[in-house]
């Protein structure tokens, strides 16, 4: 990384002080195999075998794992977040991060993924969170379920009328799946009926949706609650049709996610952030206006 590239708060193209928010975040793992276990269950590939995480090969420098009898997690997330002015998160549910909202409040908000399989299970699990942790969101990972769940599925129907009722977003993966798993339960074109059929749902694509992308730009356009998060992409690697639509008629659509500590440094992410061709005035809308505004989050005290 040359000196160019290093973020200050006085060369950034968005407002210093802005306070970005993070609608993927963590804490450095310390059991990556516990972790994943789920995630791994439905690979059948031998090279996908000795990857550091279950897309590994997509990534040239994931975050190793950690010793917490040696080093905080919680300290080493924060340290970063303060380095590159990230003010709030979208953390795990987990009682690391339940731990880490206890050591910084009110910069830590939660998302639980689920597996709609076991329907009423999942539900209890985002009604249960919801009132003990307040929960902000909830995520599915489509191709990551056994059985694969697609996005439109009769067992999703009962989780999308529960975030309606609790009025809390829900993130799914769209678009190729990581992993070497089958992705067509994820295509972009599911999401249309979706949102048909829950106009009132918050629902939030992740993890790029390419090559579908330019269809998630008309989707977006056609169905209000619709967004999009470029987690578990390099900055430099955001899709041109996104970016293009943030600096036009999507401005109140993209957010801000990354995917530290799962593939990418903080530090790493920031610095392609210098380069990515955003309007002035859509850096706020990205880096925290939005995700504010769509998964009700709170104003630190003070602020």
């Amino acid at each position: 990384m040359t000196e160019s590239d290093t973020v200050t708060e006085n060369e950034t193209p968005w407002p210093s002080g802005l306070g970005i928010i993070d609608l993927m975040i963590g804490l450095p793992m310390t059991n990556k195999a516990e972790v994943y276990a789920r995630a791994v269950k439905g690979l059948k590939d031998s090279a996908s075998v000795d990857l550091s995480m279950p897309a590994g090969y997509m990534f040239n420098e994931v975050p190793d794992e950690v010793d917490d009898a040696e080093v905080d997690p919680v300290n080493i997330t924060f340290g970063e977040m303060d380095r590159f002015g990230i003010e709030q998160g979208l953390f795990g549910l987990s009682d690391r991060s339940i731990e880490a909202a206890r050591r910084h409040p009110g910069r830590v908000n939660f998302v639980i993924e689920v597996d709609p399989n076991d329907i009423m299970g999942a539900i209890d699990i985002v009604r249960t969170a919801k009132r003990d942790h307040d929960l902000k969101a909830v995520s599915v990972f489509p191709a990551g379920c056994m059985p694969q769940v697609p996005v439109n599925d009769a067992k999703m129907y009962p989780l999308y009328a529960t975030a309606v009722e609790l009025n809390i977003p829900v993130v799914v993966n769209a678009g190729i799946a990581g992993p070497r798993l089958p992705s067509a339960c994820q295509h972009v074109e599911l999401f249309d009926i979706v949102c048909y059929d829950f106009p009132d749902l918050k629902l939030v694509m992740r993890h790029g949706a390419e090559p579908w992308e330019a269809l998630a730009v008309k989707l977006m356009l056609k169905w209000p609650n619709l967004y999009y998060m470029p987690s578990a992409f390099a900055p430099k690697y955001y899709p041109k049709a996104i970016v293009d639509y943030a600096n036009s008629r999507g401005v109140d659509k993209i957010m801000y996610a990354g995917y530290f500590p799962a593939g990418l440094t903080v530090e790493r992410i920031m610095s392609d952030m210098l380069h990515v061709p955003f309007r002035e005035h859509v850096w706020p809308k990205f880096l925290r206006e939005n995700a504010m505004r769509v998964f009700n989050l709170a104003e630190l005290s003070g602020s």
